[in-house]
């Protein structure tokens, strides 16, 4: 009897440990691998929102985010521009480390026919994910290149860095991409090439004249060696220039090119159906997906309902359309009942365009708030302080804000935790994982550094004390010159004539002086030479760190290569006009 009363409790714990043990595994499947959507605008000013001040512009779907999580007031960029910034968002690592960014004139991938782009032997988030069960996915913007040697390489492209499903553009939203509108492609070159193509013309014309007329008598060679050299200028620019929209305005699914040139009134509409059906499709297992927004990067190509509805002119309607994007995201993760396992982080790629006023008095750039500078200019907060916001339902605390430094490259340390997966040894990762810091279990911010570069060369530093609420900002240079033009500005803008070195650095106290308005000085500052002291031997030490690597922005790299062009059709007139989301709707990832 005693026997079986032993036996009856063995068997009782046995089953209540195994009980337990299924609740704790069911538990984990869930919160161990949480739904992750990353929404990441293009240009937008952290002064754009109205959770950040703005009160002119309505953002009432981003608003909602913030006030149902956490806000990020001293969020950063790795870099000013498309490109290097996106390039670091991937990967965790300053773009410097891997080549995506340099001191040459343009800083960005300008081409989708050229060979530069995120090396294949980065390790992205998404590829993380990928092998940890999620089916992930990027709706939207790439910018961070297509192919390597051939056309149908696809080294860049994002389902070889990790993504299962793509659909949107390559490249990125310009000017070329509007019908009717002058390119932004390398606009000085091809101002050249037409200017010495009517010198040439108007000689050439002249001289037939004369020559026609008997006014001179001049062998015809001097008539047929210009008309030569004029076509051949022309043909130059034609042949590099003249399919511009059709080569780099295109849309693709996987590696498929479905739409050539894209139609960009339908694009962004196009992209939130797909980032709908992508969460419908995934609902009942993890999933990643990283909503890469076309807005608010100019061109504007708003949808009617939005049109004249904001009090900012088309820059506002685009930022106000974005919005509405953004919530039928969030709507649609909380029908399907996805709220509480999904976090959802909301960004800017880093700092707004510009803050000039358009020639009907509205604003067509972005709005960096109190923050000096823009999109371009490395150092300066208006080009990389940037929105950043978590929400997490039942998991992160809703309306709470976190003044501490933070960075786009901790989202992949971040998330790669949240997956239950362990960051690359083999290289720097430069992000740090947020999550105690969002849930309150911390204080501080793990970073003590933050180094910014304009190109290859380090352009200010961020130095966070331990033990101290103060955040000291040292510029090493500053751009001679805050145009607007932030493609010639800061492409030109990392050495010689186009900056002003300072020895010492100039130094900015970021708790009171957030404007960059009032450099500090050994008078206005009993610790400067302290400061400067503890922040060269942090550049020392982060020196040490770096590595030789190719540059994927060199000249080689980013010029235009013809068998490298993506493209549907017969080459060079390529053309397709698929403009539906619908078939993709039965489609898995990767199919």
């Amino acid at each position: 009897m005693e026997l079986c009363i032993k036996l009856k409790n063995i068997v009782a714990i046995i089953l209540c440990c195994i009980s337990t043990l299924m609740i704790c595994i069911t538990c984990s499947g869930i919160d161990h691998q949480p739904n992750i959507i990353l929404i990441m605008a293009d240009d937008l000013g952290i002064g754009d929102v109205g959770c950040y001040g703005n009160n002119t512009i309505r953002t009432p779907n981003i608003d909602r985010l913030a006030e149902e999580g956490v806000m990020l007031t001293h969020h950063i960029a790795a870099a000013p521009l498309c490109t290097p910034s996106r390039a670091a968002f991937m990967t965790g690592r300053y773009p410097i480390r891997m080549g995506m960014d340099n001191g040459y004139r343009v800083r960005v991938l300008m081409f989708t026919g050229s060979s530069g782009g995120l090396p294949k032997n980065e390790t992205t988030f998404a590829a993380i994910l990928q092998k940890q069960g999620y089916s992930t996915g990027i709706i939207g913007k790439w910018h961070l290149g297509v192919n390597c040697e051939t056309r149908n390489d696809y080294c860049h492209h994002p389902l070889s860095h990790g993504f299962d499903y793509f659909y949107g553009t390559p490249f990125t939203n310009v000017y070329d991409c509007k019908p009717g509108s002058e390119s932004a492609i390398f606009v000085d070159v091809q101002a050249t090439v037409y200017l010495t193509t009517e010198v040439v013309f108007v000689g050439l014309l002249t001289l037939l004249v004369l020559r026609w007329t008997g006014c001179i008598s001049i062998g015809w060679k001097w008539i047929v060696w210009p008309a030569v050299i004029c076509t051949l200028l022309f043909g130059s620019w034609y042949s590099v220039f003249g399919f511009l929209r059709r080569w780099n305005c295109l849309v693709m699914r996987n590696h498929q090119v479905i739409q050539q040139p894209s139609n960009p009134e339908t694009l962004s509409t196009r992209m939130t159906e797909e980032a709908l059906g992508f969460i419908e499709r995934n609902q009942k297992k993890p999933f990643l997906l990283f909503m890469s927004l076309l807005h608010v990067h100019s061109p504007f190509f708003t949808t009617k309902p939005f049109i004249g509805k904001s009090n900012h002119g088309s820059y506002g309607d685009n930022v106000e359309e974005m919005d509405w994007h953004v919530g039928q995201i969030v709507n649609s993760i909380n029908n399907f009942g996805l709220a509480n396992k999904t976090i959802i982080y909301f960004a800017s790629d880093h700092g707004g365009s510009r803050d000039s006023v358009g020639i009907n008095g509205e604003l067509d750039g972005g709005w960096n708030g109190i923050y000096r500078g823009k999109k371009g200019l490395a150092g300066w907060e208006g080009g990389i302080r940037v929105p950043g916001i978590f929400r997490w339902p039942g998991q992160l605390p809703s309306g709470r804000k976190i003044d501490e430094p933070t960075s786009l490259m901790d989202i992949y340390p971040t998330i790669v935790s949240l997956a239950g997966a362990s960051l690359p040894q083999d290289r720097v990762i430069d992000g740090r994982n947020l999550m105690a810091l969002l849930k309150g279990d911390v204080r501080r911010s793990e970073h003590e550094f933050l180094f910014h570069y304009c190109g290859s060369a380090l352009h200010a530093v961020r130095w966070h004390p331990k033990g101290s609420d103060s955040v000291w900002k040292a510029h090493l240079f500053t751009p001679r010159s805050e145009a607007d033009n932030c493609y010639r500005t800061d492409a030109g803008g990392c050495h010689d004539e186009s900056v002003s070195y300072h020895d010492p650095p100039l130094l900015f106290d970021l708790l009171k002086d957030p404007s960059e308005a009032n450099p500090l000085s050994p008078a206005t500052e009993p610790l400067f030479h302290e400061i400067q002291d503890q922040i060269r031997l942090g550049i020392e030490q982060h020196r040490k760190t770096l590595t030789p690597v190719p540059l994927q922005l060199s000249w080689n790299n980013i010029l235009w290569k013809p068998w490298l062009q993506p493209c549907c059709g017969t080459f060079p007139f390529c053309g397709c006009s698929e403009d539906s989301s619908e078939s993709s709707k039965t489609q898995g990832p990767g199919k």
